[in-house]
């Protein structure tokens, strides 16, 4: 798999400023709009999304590509690969 540094996110859902849930809807939102195949980026100063996010993708049969840490965020990769 390629590095997570080095994916392009399709769309870039910026959360940082809400907390849980709210991150998790804003990428239900975006993901419910966006084509199979859209890779989508979260930005959550949340840390519960580092969790939370992963959870429900595996729950609703979504691709989780990965998380990186940087400075007092989190950014969420992930793959639509069907549609909701």
């Amino acid at each position: 798999m390629a590095d997570l540094k080095d994916i392009k996110a399709d769309v870039v859902v910026d959360a940082r400023g809400t907390y849980c849930p709210g991150p998790l809807m804003e990428l239900i939102k975006e993901m419910r709009q966006q084509p199979v195949g859209a890779v989508i980026e979260v930005i959550s100063g949340d840390a519960g999304s580092a969790k939370d996010v992963p959870e429900w993708l595996k729950k609703v049969n979504q691709e989780f590509l990965g998380v990186l840490e940087e400075n007092n965020y989190w950014r969420i990769f992930t793959k639509k690969t069907k549609e909701m």
